[in-house]
């Protein structure tokens, strides 16, 4: 559910992840979402991989998440909100030697 909000399609979550490794990710948020992926795969599934469900495993799963959300939505909405508050006059000075376009505020 999370992939669209991160500009995949959502349909098959190995094949969005690997989009997302080619256009840059970080390899520690890669290794969170293919953990997820993967425990949760064989908690629905079972296959080679026995991990007990127990509450650590739980508990670190959702840390997992978090860090992901953290990764994709928190940060950039932070930095977003800081820079949006920037003089119009910097913002254009920054988009004309990136050559870039206005960010203009939301």
């Amino acid at each position: 559910m999370l992939m669209p909000h991160v500009g995949e399609r959502g349909r098959k979550i190995d094949d969005d992840i690997k989009n997302l490794v080619s256009k840059g990710l970080p390899d520690q948020i890669q290794k969170a979402l293919d953990s997820l992926r993967v425990i949760g795969n064989n908690a629905v599934h079972p296959g080679e991989i026995n991990i007990a469900d127990d509450y650590e495993t739980a508990a670190s799963l959702f840390d997992l998440l978090n860090i992901i959300i953290h990764h994709f939505i928190s940060t950039q909405k932070m930095i977003d909100s800081i820079y949006e508050k920037l003089p119009e006059s910097a913002r254009a000075r920054i988009a004309d030697r990136d050559g870039k376009p206005v960010s203009q505020p939301k």
